[in-house]
């Protein structure tokens, strides 16, 4: 049985209860033969029902098959497309994408967690917080984060949609709980945007090696950040947290790290001595 139509204002209020949610989704429009309004639509999020119809459910089939290959830029992606239904008919479709804010997952509640979701959201990230410490995990100590919640950090991820939108930062009080941490993020496909871990060496070789041992393939393990952040000697809480927050900004940004100053080297190249 097919989903009733869904009108245009129901669509849009479903699209944002998606957005909300940390789910990208694709609304597809059938585009009517000699112009007039559009007519039929489907709601296809990356987690959850597809919602509406576009009118016959070859078509329907067809449609979300589109639009699910577009939200894994595995396929065309926004725009007019035509499909090809099996008894020969043609439809053209618009396929519209709509991705949620960038994630920032932080998992541990501790001092380093404070100013890291205060500058995670203060660069647009809808800002995730996970502690098993019913003490820490609250929204009074982390005001400006969407989610707060107290998980079992032998699987923490369990109820979470984590996928190339979300960056991990690991913060947690022990080596145990990066260990589970990275081995269960390490399982995942699509492995998360950027995955940090904070830790001293000997932290960091104890979870590598462990990890190695086990059979996580090196390639995906050299996807882990640790230590996490670049270095500019931060020491205090905030300070760490510029640290992780500008090695994020320089790794989707695709940048360098180099001061800018000693690139441009205006004073040598314009004012030689």
């Amino acid at each position: 049985m097919m989903e009733p139509p869904l009108d245009p204002a129901t669509a849009a209020a479903r699209v944002l209860d998606h957005l909300d949610a940390g789910r990208a989704v694709a609304v597809v429009v059938r585009v009517p033969t000699g112009g007039g309004p559009l007519t039929g639509r489907l709601l296809v999020p990356t987690a959850g029902p597809v919602q509406g119809t576009l009118g016959t459910a070859g078509l329907d089939r067809l449609a979300v098959d589109l639009a699910e290959r577009a939200l894994d830029r595995d396929g065309p992606g926004e725009g007019i497309h035509k499909l090809v239904l099996p008894d020969g008919a043609e439809a053209e479709v618009y396929v519209e994408l709509h991705a949620p804010s960038p994630e920032l997952m932080i998992v541990g509640a501790g001092h380093i967690a404070q100013p890291l979701s205060t500058v995670g959201a203060l660069l647009g990230f809808r800002v995730v917080v996970l502690d098993d410490r019913p003490d820490f995990a609250t929204t009074q100590r982390f005001p400006d984060a969407a989610r707060v919640a107290r998980v079992d950090f032998s699987n923490p991820f369990r109820d979470l949609p984590v996928g190339r939108n979300t960056h991990v930062v690991l913060v947690t009080r022990g080596h145990k709980y990066d260990y589970e941490c990275l081995r269960r993020l390490l399982a995942r496909d699509p492995l998360p945007a950027y995955l940090g871990m904070i830790g001293s060496r000997r932290r960091v070789r104890a979870t590598f090696a462990q990890l190695l041992d086990e059979g996580v393939p090196r390639d995906r393990l050299a996807r882990v950040r640790a230590p996490v952040g670049l270095d500019l000697r931060a020491q205090t809480p905030a300070e760490i947290a510029v640290s992780v927050a500008a090695e994020m900004v320089a790794s989707w940004r695709d940048g360098t790290g180099e001061p800018l100053s000693d690139r441009e080297r205006v004073l040598e190249r314009f004012f030689p001595e």
